[in-house]
C-alpha cells in the first residue's frame, strides 16, 4: 500500500508538471529571449561611457621619442638655423584639463542617465511584446484544440449511429443509398478530425518555437485565464513613458550642442631629453610647462543647424505621441464594443446550438424505429457543428481581444 501511494504521488506530480499553461510559455519565452541580454550589455556600455567621461578629466600621460639628422654637404642641405643639423628627444608629456564647465559634465551625465532609463523602459516594452506574441499563438493553438475536441465528439456520435444504420439497412428498413450517404458524412468527419490534428500539432510546434522550447511532444493546452484588466491611465504606462524619455534624450543632446562651443583650457607639461647637439647636448635634459586655450569662433552655422535638427526631432516625437494617445483611447473603446457584440452573438448561437442538439436527439430516437430521414439527421449534425464552431470562434476572438488589452496593461 505504501508503494502504491508513492507511485500515485509521483504520477500526479508528473501529470502536473506536464501541464503547460499560458504563464508557463510566457516565462520560458522571457528566459530565452536574447533581447534582454542585449539590453544588459547596452546598460554596461553606458556605464563604461560614464567612466570614460570621468577618465577624460584626469591627467593624460604619454611618452615619445624622435630623432632627426639633416646633413649639410659642401653648402648643400637645410638651413642650419632651421634644422640645427638634426635633433634627438625623449619626452614624457602630461596634459590636464583645468577649466571644464560644470554644465558640460552635467549635460553628459544626464544624457547617459536618460539612455539608461530608456533601456529599462525598452526592456519593459520588449517584455510586453513577447507576452502578446506568445499569447496570440497560444490562443490560436488552443482554439484549434477546441475545434478538434468537438469534431472528435461528433465523429464518435456518427460512429455509434453507424452501427445502428448498418444493422437497419441490412434489415431493409433503410435504403442502401441512405446508408452510403450517412457513411460518406462519417468519412468526411474523420478526415476533418485528422486535418485538425495535424493543424494543432503544427500550431503547438510554432508555440514551442516562439518560446524557445525544443520539445517535440504535443500536450493539450488548458484554457487561458484572461480577464478584462484594470488599465492604468495612459500617461502612466511604459508606452507613454517612452515618448517622455525620447523628449528628455532630445533635450539632453540639444544641450550638448552648446557645451561643445564652450572654451577649453588645458595645462600641459613635459620632461626629458631634447637636444640638437649644437653645443653640450648632454646638458639638454629638462622640462617645460605651459597652458593652452581653445574657443571655436565660427563653424559655418553648424551650431544653429544642429539645434534646428533637434527641434525637428522633437516635433516628430510630438506627432507620434499625439497619434498614440488618440489610437490608444480608440483601441480600448473598440475592444469594449467588440466584447459586447460577442456576448450578444453568443446568446443567439447558444439558442441555435440547443435547437440543433434537440434535433439530433429526436432524430436519434427516430433512427432506431426506422422513421428518421438521413438527410434531416445530417443537417441537424451540420447545424450543431456550425453553431459549435461559431461559439469557439467567438471565444477565441474574445481571448485575443483580452490578450491585446493585457498588452496595454503595462504601468510604468
Amino acid at each position: 500500500m505504501r508503494y502504491l501511494a508513492l507511485f500515485l504521488f509521483f504520477l500526479a506530480s508528473s501529470l502536473q508538471a506536464q501541464e503547460r499553461n499560458l504563464d508557463f510559455y510566457i516565462n520560458i519565452a522571457l528566459q530565452n529571449a536574447p533581447a534582454f541580454r542585449d539590453f544588459r550589455n547596452q546598460a554596461a556600455l553606458n556605464r563604461q561611457d560614464s567612466m570614460l567621461v570621468r577618465a577624460a578629466l584626469r591627467p593624460q600621460v604619454s611618452a615619445g621619442t624622435a630623432a632627426n639628422f639633416a646633413p649639410n654637404l659642401r653648402g648643400f642641405g637645410y638651413d642650419p638655423t632651421l634644422s640645427n643639423g638634426g635633433f634627438l628627444n625623449a619626452l614624457v608629456s602630461v596634459s590636464q584639463p583645468i577649466f571644464v564647465p560644470k554644465q558640460n559634465l552635467t549635460a553628459q551625465f544626464q544624457a547617459l542617465a536618460v539612455q539608461n532609463q530608456s533601456l529599462q523602459n525598452k526592456a519593459r516594452l520588449t517584455e510586453q511584446d513577447i507576452r502578446r506574441s506568445i499569447g496570440v499563438q497560444y490562443i490560436t493553438a488552443y482554439g484549434t484544440l477546441q475545434q478538434l475536441d468537438f469534431n472528435r465528439e461528433t465523429r464518435e456520435l456518427l460512429r455509434r449511429e453507424d452501427a445502428v444504420y448498418k444493422r437497419l439497412t441490412e434489415q431493409n428498413i433503410y435504403r442502401q443509398t441512405d446508408y452510403l450517404t450517412f457513411l460518406t458524412s462519417l468519412r468526411q468527419q474523420e478526415t476533418t478530425v485528422r486535418q485538425l490534428e495535424i493543424q494543432y500539432q503544427n500550431e503547438f510546434a510554432t508555440l514551442n518555437y516562439l518560446s524557445g522550447l525544443t520539445d517535440t511532444t504535443t500536450v493539450n493546452l488548458p484554457n487561458p485565464d484572461l480577464h478584462f484588466p484594470v488599465l492604468p491611465p495612459v500617461v502612466n504606462t511604459v508606452f507613454y513613458r517612452q515618448f517622455a524619455l525620447d523628449s528628455l534624450q532630445i533635450r539632453a543632446n540639444d544641450q550638448l550642442i552648446d557645451m561643445a562651443y564652450r572654451p577649453t583650457v588645458n595645462l600641459y607639461s613635459d620632461a626629458g631629453f631634447n637636444s640638437s647637439f649644437a653645443s653640450q647636448g648632454w646638458k639638454n635634459v629638462g622640462f617645460s610647462i605651459g597652458i593652452g586655450a581653445t574657443v571655436l569662433l565660427y563653424d559655418g552655422q553648424q551650431r544653429s543647424l544642429r539645434h534646428e535638427k533637434a527641434a525637428l526631432l522633437e516635433n516628430t516625437r510630438q506627432g507620434y505621441r499625439d497619434f498614440f494617445l488618440q489610437q490608444f483611447q480608440q483601441e480600448i473603446a473598440q475592444a469594449r464594443q467588440q466584447l459586447s457584440a460577442l456576448d450578444q452573438l453568443d446568446v443567439s448561437v447558444q439558442a441555435q446550438l440547443q435547437t440543433a442538439r434537440a434535433l439530433i436527439e429526436a432524430n436519434g430516437r427516430l433512427l432506431r424505429t426506422g422513421d428518421a430521414h438521413v438527410v434531416d439527421y445530417l443537417v441537424a449534425i451540420s447545424s450543431q457543428l456550425n453553431a459549435q464552431n461559431q461559439l469557439t470562434l467567438n471565444h477565441i476572438n474574445r481571448l485575443q481581444i483580452l490578450n491585446q488589452l493585457q498588452f496595454r496593461n503595462a504601468p510604468e
